[in-house]
């Protein structure tokens, strides 16, 4: 192989955990294209359609599902089998009327939720960065990779911004406080939802947040962990099964004992 040429597939090994695929017969899965979101951190759509929703049996299956322009993600058909999918992104299936929002489960694995038609028509952005651009121009700088021009003032770094997809601008937001739900995007409590309670600062290193979920148990993460996801208790988007609640082991086992004895 050329040494500038890129490889098309990832190896068994490195492979994201949050992919999630049943590779035991293959030795490679698909290599994201480059995109609006990490490597480590997307899901190519061929993983999505051909090993989470089963629409296709194989990678030339998905490569004429595509081609056809039947998918679309945040709004826009995308004719790239391998196009990086990630956090928060939309995609829509209009011929079969389904909707999809990325999420994370509380165990960090990418989880498939389905969403209505009007959740679809926006989506939730961090922002990583606020600045002046050419000719004194404000901008933000979000977590998939946008820059939206003129934003409003009161916007901070690691705020949350409600964007409306159809007319591509900022409807709504929602700041980094105290007393807001959030999602874990890192670290060892990612998928986690709960209420930030405190935040510790720590000059020339990383702050630190505390966060209680539902059934008030605390844990902290770094601050780039962090996701806003609703203004006070109420989240503007609907939760994968769970609702971010994280249970230990023997809670897991006696909620599947009490539904086996149901059924």
């Amino acid at each position: 192989m050329d040494a500038r040429q890129t490889e098309r597939h990832l190896c068994e090994e490195p492979q994201p955990f949050h992919h999630l695929s049943k590779l035991k017969r293959r030795s490679q899965a698909p290599r994201p294209s480059p995109g609006p979101h990490k490597l480590r951190e997307s899901l190519p759509l061929t993983i999505f359609l051909r090993n989470r929703l089963k629409y296709a049996l194989t990678g030339r299956e998905v490569i004429t599902i595509v081609n056809e322009r039947l998918i679309k993600v945040d709004g826009k058909v995308r004719t790239d089998p391998n196009y990086p999918t990630g956090f928060m992104d939309t995609i829509s299936i209009e011929k079969s009327g389904e909707h999809f929002r990325l999420l994370y489960d509380v165990k960090g694995r990418f989880t498939i939720h389905r969403i209505t038609p009007e959740e679809a028509t926006y989506k939730l952005l961090k922002v990583r960065k606020v600045a002046l651009g050419a000719k004194g121009v404000p901008h933000i700088v979000t977590h998939d990779g946008r820059t939206i021009r003129y934003p409003d003032p009161a916007i901070k770094v690691n705020d949350t911004v409600k964007f409306d997809l159809e007319q591509s601008k900022i409807t709504d937001f929602v700041p980094f406080d105290t007393g807001n739900i959030v999602i874990i995007t890192g670290g060892r409590n990612m998928g986690r939802a709960g209420v930030i309670v405190h935040r510790e600062k720590h000059v020339g290193g990383f702050d630190i947040v505390h966060v209680k979920d539902s059934l008030d148990r605390t844990f902290a993460t770094r601050i780039s962990n962090i996701f806003v996801i609703g203004q006070g208790t109420k989240p503007w988007i609907s939760l994968p099964k769970g609702k971010g609640t994280k249970l230990t082991i023997s809670e897991e086992r006696d909620l599947r004992r009490r539904r086996a004895a149901e059924q």
